[in-house]
């Protein structure tokens, strides 16, 4: 029997063991299964500066994880060894009880403050993160996405309960830009509005030549964003050549320096980021 997954707008529709656009998510028979679950290919302690978040506990450290898979399809992924990954690529498998207990090992050795799901899209391991949040709420320690933000309403206000912080990369300001992505626009900005009132939210914008680099449209993402608080962190970062988009220099310094100035106008953090 056909399932339609429930959890991007994507909604697809896929037959009995039928996998979907993120190459995570599945139909078994009986519900649509996250296939990564507790299947990781990256695991690091890292500042939590980095993911980034420099407004929410800076100066401490954080368990980041990921797995493979994504629901958009970004030709200049800086990831995409694992994003663009399958069930083939390998991985350490571990359980939400193993991964929580891990993260509060290292509280006590390291400071750890608890688990960012990162390096690929999170949402698409969305039983996974569920699981584990809940453990890591249980035992004090914080969740954090970082996420592209390409999740239906229902599902997203669902799990916000168990999420401390978010980062959401907003790629770009315009429908066109999320079609070249294969991603919607519109579910992005209601992600942001959503998680904004309900967790720590810190915005980055990669900014890539002749894409998504005008003035004006700066702008208009930082006047957006000011609307729904000017207090919320955008990280205007820097493109450099990856995946398909080898034969695009990068992003020259000075175009990120001018779009920070734009975005200061309408926002009091905004930081340049891979400069």
């Amino acid at each position: 029997m056909k399932m339609t997954c429930p959890i991007c707008p994507h909604h697809c529709i896929l037959d009995v063991g039928e996998i979907g656009k993120c190459r995570a998510r599945s139909n078994d028979g009986k519900n649509i299964v996250n296939l990564n679950y507790g299947r990781l290919t990256s695991i690091a302690l890292d500042p939590i500066e980095k993911k980034p978040l420099y407004k929410f506990h800076p100066g401490t450290w954080i368990l980041s994880v990921g797995s493979f898979g994504c629901n958009l399809n970004c030709p200049f992924c800086q990831n995409f060894s694992i994003s663009m990954s399958d069930l083939t690529i390998q991985t350490q498998d571990v359980t939400p009880d193993y991964l929580a207990q891990m993260a509060f090992e290292l509280s006590r050795k390291r400071g750890n403050i608890g688990i960012a799901f990162t390096y690929n899209e999170p949402f698409i391991s969305y039983e996974f993160i569920r699981d584990t949040s809940i453990i890591l709420k249980k035992i004090g320690l914080k969740s954090v996405l970082v996420t592209n933000g390409t999740i239906c309403e229902k599902p997203l206000k669902e799990i916000l309960p168990l999420i401390d912080a978010m980062n959401i990369d907003l790629k770009g300001f315009n429908e066109d830009f999320y079609k070249w992505i294969g991603g919607d626009f519109e579910t992005v900005k209601k992600t942001i509005e959503i998680a904004a009132k309900n967790c720590h939210v810190e915005v980055t914008t990669l900014i890539i030549p002749n894409k998504n680099d005008s003035i004006e449209e700066m702008k208009a993402e930082s006047q957006w964003l000011a609307s729904i608080s000017d207090e919320i962190p955008l990280h205007i970062s820097r493109f450099f050549p990856r995946y398909k988009h080898t034969d695009v220099e990068p992003t020259p310094i000075e175009t990120i320096f001018n779009l920070v100035n734009v975005a200061k106008k309408y926002l009091r953090y905004v930081y340049a980021g891979n400069c």
